[in-house]
């Protein structure tokens, strides 16, 4: 029987980050089996990458880095059982997804809706900044297609906007991290230690 989810990870993604789908796909049902609340956090790395100097991600800045990732997706999503296709361009422009995530209220709406963007973008390799593809993942999880005017709300823009800076405020230099507490863990393969520091608090 799965424990009370009383405790809680704050999850702070970028729908361009490669693995963040990683962790998007398996923090659910890892934090439930430890009795953990997983808070949803989109943000922009781009402004995060321009403080530190950077015009564009560092897999594409830096070739050998690119191809390891490349090929490191490769290997961890076959051992997880998860599609990957290496989505055209890269970084996608998840601007207008990060915005409906964070306009979408119900809970359970939001995760299933972050899945869906992440797995039409990593495992299907379509184009987030799409209008047509964001609708169909709104759709997919019983949401009107018309919810992605919410992307033009002037609140939900200064929102995102205000979960950047946050991010940054925090220490976040990358993603996906996870803060428990003001203890903050970065990459995929910090998630087990991350949930793990959250079931004991």
């Amino acid at each position: 029987m799965r424990q009370p989810m009383t405790n809680k990870i704050q999850f702070w993604f970028e729908f361009a980050s490669t693995y963040s789908y990683l962790s998007a796909m398996r923090i659910e049902e890892l934090a439930a089996q430890h009795g953990v609340a997983v808070e949803w956090h989109p943000f922009l790395l781009g402004p995060i990458f321009a403080a530190q100097g950077l015009d564009n991600t560092p897999f594409n800045i830096y070739p050998d880095k690119g191809r390891y990732m490349w090929r490191d997706m490769e290997r961890l999503t076959a051992q997880r059982g998860l599609v990957f296709t290496r989505p055209d361009p890269f970084p996608q422009n998840g601007l207008k997804a990060a915005r409906l995530a964070l306009a979408i209220k119900d809970q359970s709406q939001k995760a299933a809706f972050i899945r869906a963007v992440y797995s039409a973008e990593f495992a299907e390799g379509r184009n987030i900044s799409d209008d047509e593809v964001l609708i169909t993942c709104l759709t997919q999880v019983g949401l009107a297609a018309e919810t992605l005017n919410q992307c033009q709300e002037p609140a939900i823009k200064a929102a995102l906007m205000e979960q950047t800076k946050t991010a940054q405020a925090k220490g976040i230099f990358g993603a996906p991290s996870f803060l428990v507490g003001d203890e903050l863990f970065w990459g995929d393969d910090r998630l087990d230690d991350a949930i793990q520091l959250a079931a004991e608090v």
